[in-house]
């Protein structure tokens, strides 16, 4: 490593590293909230690197969704009196 790399890392401080520990413990984290990953035995191991990817199709199918769920709302909310209960109630859903 070159000496200002290496001055570089010193100066970001102590307190901006993280620790393979840590990521281990993040990437278990992770590991118990995607439910592709979450379902497998667990004897299967999973690299780090599949976890992340999981996670972010994850999160991207939760996009998707919610996505889907605001149009379906939308659309609903399109086809009822506008000064309803259910109309005052969608309107609620949708601006959250």
């Amino acid at each position: 490593m070159s000496s200002r790399r290496s001055r570089s890392r010193q100066q970001t401080g102590s307190s901006r590293n993280i620790t393979d520990e840590q990521i281990a413990d993040l990437v278990s984290k992770l590991q118990q909230l995607i439910p592709e990953i979450r379902n497998r035995p667990s004897d299967t191991q999973v690299s780090a690197s599949k976890v992340l990817q999981e996670t972010c199709n994850y999160i991207r199918s939760l996009h998707r969704e919610v996505d889907d769920l605001s149009d379906r709302l939308s659309d609903l909310l399109a086809t009822t009196d506008t000064d309803s209960a259910q109309a005052a109630i969608i309107r609620s859903l949708l601006s959250q």
